[in-house]
């Protein structure tokens, strides 16, 4: 009788605490962020909410402004279509977009996540477009977050201003500015995304205390400057890039000479004052100043107070897990060799313009001893290195020893298949595109040898985040969808635990404490390596930019 008692005294209590646990939250497709209600679609299993605000409109007396906080609204907010992207103009002409049109109106942001509840506390993965700082956004199909999120990663993409509109430094707007700087805007667009989605992404079923950064090119630029700024530094579980750094050989300019370029620079198109180039309308103003390259970080004493060089070695970047890499052709000798043919000695005089009396040294560190080696991967190494393959290993290698953190390195090596038939007469372009084959270039493959098939610049991005499908301009194999696989999943499992090893996966060594870094081979068969003769033509070209 008294175990029939207790029986029925567990059971009371059972149904007492199942009654008075709290009911999870299930995520719906109208969700409540600081400012609004927004509403999105689903799609694959994935929730999208496309075109969400993350800051005022940087248009009229806020262009060449800080980004300000959105002001709040009634009533609910479709998010279900991308909003403008940043103005720029065609730099690279096979960027593809899904934007609704370009405008300075453009700091929006767009969330791919497959939560079923509010409370769920997904880890959340931020893409910063690369473009050199002049071109991209957040609404190329190479980045969306779908595939991601169906692997349990908040994906995001967000705009920041380009070119002349999110880059650009004055003394006027030095002096009006409430911290006394000016130039660093695309970047700072780029840190209140960040904190719009640290204070926004827990009602989408994220952990705003897991928040992954990653970025190609200008994006990984940027990234290895978002790890150091102490605007954003804190906001970071971990950091990715791909093919590029703001580390050495790159540097930072200092507020005066920003300043001093910026107002050269209206006065060379006859605008004698910053009220004349606030009154020109964005296309307009665009068309007089178009991008002309990659911008500097300005040391403004806001973003930036030291250049990331000085952060990294004092250890005063976030100490957080990072995981970098880059391709195996960014670059190849024929860029310098300029129609010259590709022999030893041409090649040779042809770098002396860079490297002077430490020319031998370095072909001889890189192993380019012969004619033949100017058309090898060996010069390839040279030449990708020497565009972001260099500061991309810096970045790597210093905070593995200023931080306590793991880091892991790869080298991506695999090329993209040939351009599909439909397409004709056209070759691969910078931005994942194609575009047609020059006469000059016909006639370079009927005359020369061809260099070893590498994985050129921005090749990675499509695998790395499982968008093969988004590119219909090649003619993808099964090997490519199974090398997109490994590569997606590293991402998710770095974004989630800080390490990209997982079951099924190639092993991963961090290169902490390594004196011959091992890095991960990413190809049809991925392996991890340590090369010395790599590292030690890395330690080469570093003692040279140290002794400029």
């Amino acid at each position: 009788m008294k175990k029939t008692i207790h029986l029925l005294i567990a059971a009371v209590v059972a149904l007492g605490f199942q009654a008075c646990s709290p009911q999870k939250q299930a995520m719906t497709l109208q969700v409540k962020t600081q400012a609004g209600v927004v509403e999105g679609f689903v799609e694959n299993g994935v929730k999208k909410f496309l075109g969400v605000q993350f800051a005022e409109a940087p248009v009229g007396d806020l262009r060449w402004k800080a980004p300000q906080p959105v002001k709040p609204w009634e009533g609910v907010r479709e998010a279900k279509a991308f909003a403008d992207d940043p103005m720029q103009p065609n730099v690279f002409g096979d960027m593809n977009f899904r934007g609704s049109g370009r405008s300075e109106d453009c700091l929006y942001l767009n969330i791919w996540t497959a939560a079923n509840y509010v409370d769920e506390g997904l880890p959340v993965l931020i893409y910063f477009n690369g473009g050199g700082l002049m071109a991209g956004s957040g609404s190329e199909p190479r980045y969306d977050g779908t595939s991601i999120a169906q692997l349990g990663v908040i994906g995001v993409t967000a705009n920041y201003r380009e070119g002349i509109f999110g880059f650009f430094a004055h003394p006027e707007l030095t002096a009006e500015s409430p911290y006394k700087g000016s130039g660093n805007y695309g970047f700072l667009d780029q840190v209140a995304a960040i904190q719009w989605v640290k204070d926004n992404i827990a009602a989408f079923g994220g952990d705003p205390n897991r928040i992954t950064i990653v970025g190609e090119s200008a994006g990984s630029f940027s990234t290895s400057l978002l790890m150091c700024s102490p605007l954003s530094k804190d906001n970071l579980a971990g950091v990715m890039g791909s093919s590029g750094a703001q580390l050495l050989p790159y540097g930072a300019t200092t507020q005066a000479d920003a300043d001093a370029a910026g107002k050269q620079l209206l006065e060379s198109k006859g605008l004698n004052s910053l009220a004349e180039a606030r009154a020109l309308s964005a296309d307009s103003l665009q068309a007089l100043i178009p991008p002309r390259g990659m911008a500097s970080p300005v040391l403004d004493g806001y973003f930036m107070k030291e250049s990331a060089n000085d952060i990294f070695a004092k250890g005063e970047q976030a100490q957080v897990p990072l995981l970098v890499g880059w391709n195996s052709q960014e670059g190849t000798p024929m860029s310098a060799l300029r129609n010259q043919e590709p022999t030893l000695a041409n090649y040779k005089k042809a770098m002396t313009a860079t490297f002077g009396d430490k020319t031998d040294e370095i072909f001889e560190a890189y192993g380019i001893l012969t004619d033949a080696d100017v058309l090898s991967m060996k010069s390839m190494n040279l030449a990708s290195d020497l565009f972001t393959g260099f500061p991309t290993w810096k970045w790597a290698d210093i905070h593995s020893k200023t931080s306590k953190q793991p880091v892991y390195r790869y080298k991506y090596m695999h090329p993209r298949p040939q351009v599909s038939a439909k397409m004709g007469n056209k070759v691969a372009a910078l931005a994942g595109g194609v575009r047609e084959k020059t006469e000059e270039e016909k006639k370079a493959e009927a005359e020369r040898p061809k260099l070893p098939a590498g994985a050129v610049h921005s090749a990675d991005i499509e695998y790395a985040m499982g968008t093969l499908d988004t590119n219909e301009f090649y003619d993808w194999q099964e090997e490519d969808y199974a090398i997109s696989k490994l590569f997606l999943n590293y991402y998710a499992n770095f974004c989630k635990f800080g390490n990209p090893n997982g079951e099924g996966l190639p092993t991963w060594t961090p290169i902490n404490g390594q004196e011959v870094a091992p890095v991960m081979y990413i190809d049809v068969n991925s392996a991890e390596k340590a090369d010395a003769a790599t590292e030690n033509a890395y330690r080469t070209l570093e003692k040279f930019y140290l002794s400029r």
